[in-house]
């Protein structure tokens, strides 16, 4: 794997604590764990719920995925096409386990899968280690919207699966139910297969429906939908995630999962289910919560010389500096870390190598994570307001 580096959320991590810059970079809250959900897992591993869960995740868990599920998604389909959390769920050690085990299932040697860029830097490389290639379709600011006849022209004899990411990070845009009616069209069309990465999925705003392929029963059926409890419960150290796909895909699913990590840490995942039963509202009230941040700081950046695109979703913003520096954005980046105290993520290194001198010939985009405490964000605004 020659053209891998360190992942970029790393590198500006590291730069941020080596400078002491505010860390506006990697995708983790600030903010703790919901009191509810400590106290569960203290107590389950109080009480010596220690030991291995099955392989495919604690039924009680499973269970209340499904149910959770039911009530975002498929309370207007009949119970037949309704999730099972018993057969359509397994607990994985994260969302990026569960994306790399997805690939794996699908892709076969000279395999194509297309994926959007500004990418997740993990999808090409569990694409290669499958021995698959991707094809690149790249997004463009400022809506970053899918150029679907793009995608269809893209699709050959070779194309096995399809990889979407919604609310799409790190452009913060987001799929519409036409975007969804189009996929299951080509993938009918063309007998593929979808990953769906919807991590941020309690994660939209302004009144935007998050589209999740749990909506579409035929799309769903030649689909894994991958998504993240560290996410939804600011707990992204736990590494709890999960994959949902149909019985067929499930089964080949599990078979790679149980050589992977086997199972995921039992005592989390007694507490998220119980988290899931006894407190609902959680999940109803993130996206409040955080088109909230996204607005303090969208208001807090208004007098600075950045051109602010879009955010409808995730916790990310992404910020044109065009008018303040000539520097590539990973340049910017590093001096904005370094000499200014705000760390943020440059955009480039979400696409392909031979990608980049085109991206920093057109493009002056950085990403700011707005899961942050609120003096947290004005302090960072205030900063970046003196550019």
């Amino acid at each position: 794997m020659p053209n891998v580096e360190t992942s970029i959320f790393t590198e500006m991590s590291i730069l941020a604590n080596q400078y002491q810059a505010i860390n506006l970079s990697q995708g983790f809250p600030e903010f703790d764990t919901p009191n509810f959900l400590k106290d569960k897992i203290n107590q389950a591993i109080s009480e010596g719920k220690n030991q291995y869960s099955p392989s495919n995740g604690l039924p009680e868990l499973l269970t209340q995925i499904a149910e959770m599920v039911h009530r975002q998604y498929q309370t207007h389909l009949p119970d037949a096409q309704k999730l099972n959390g018993l057969n359509n769920v397994t607990i994985t050690s994260g969302a990026t386990e569960a994306l790399w085990v997805a690939i794996q299932t699908l892709v076969r040697p000279n395999d194509e899968v297309i994926i959007f860029d500004p990418a997740y830097d993990s999808y090409e490389p569990a694409v290669e280690l499958a021995g698959g290639i991707c094809r690149h379709i790249t997004l463009d600011a400022p809506n970053y919207a899918i150029n679907w006849p793009r995608v269809e022209q893209s699709i050959n004899e070779k194309t096995r699966a399809i990889i979407i990411n919604s609310p799409h990070n790190p452009t913060g845009s987001i799929l519409s139910e036409s975007d969804l009616d189009t996929l299951q069209s080509l993938v009918e069309k063309h007998n593929l297969y979808v990953i769906s990465d919807e991590v941020y999925e309690h994660m939209t705003f302004d009144g935007l429906r998050h589209e999740s392929v749990l909506r579409y029963p035929q799309l769903f059926n030649r689909s894994f939908v991958v998504s993240s409890f560290g996410k939804t419960f600011h707990c992204t150290g736990w590494k709890m995630g999960y994959c949902a796909a149909p019985n067929e895909l499930m089964a080949e699913f599990r078979k790679i999962h149980q050589y992977v990590t086997f199972c995921s840490f039992t005592p989390a995942q007694i507490a998220i289910a119980q988290m899931l039963k006894e407190q609902p509202a959680h999940i109803t009230e993130l996206a409040s919560f955080y088109q909230q941040k996204r607005d303090v700081l969208i208001n807090a950046l208004k007098d600075s010389r950045f051109t602010l695109l879009p955010s409808k979703g995730t916790y990310f913003l992404l910020l044109d500096y065009s008018a303040i520096s000539t520097l590539n954005d990973r340049e910017f980046c590093q001096w904005l870390t370094k000499e200014v105290g705000v760390a943020a993520i440059p955009l480039s290194p979400l696409y392909p190598v031979e990608q980049r001198p085109s991206y920093h010939k057109n493009n002056k985009v950085i990403r700011l994570c707005f899961a942050k405490n609120d003096d947290t964000l004005r302090k960072a605004a205030e900063i970046l307001c003196q550019l």
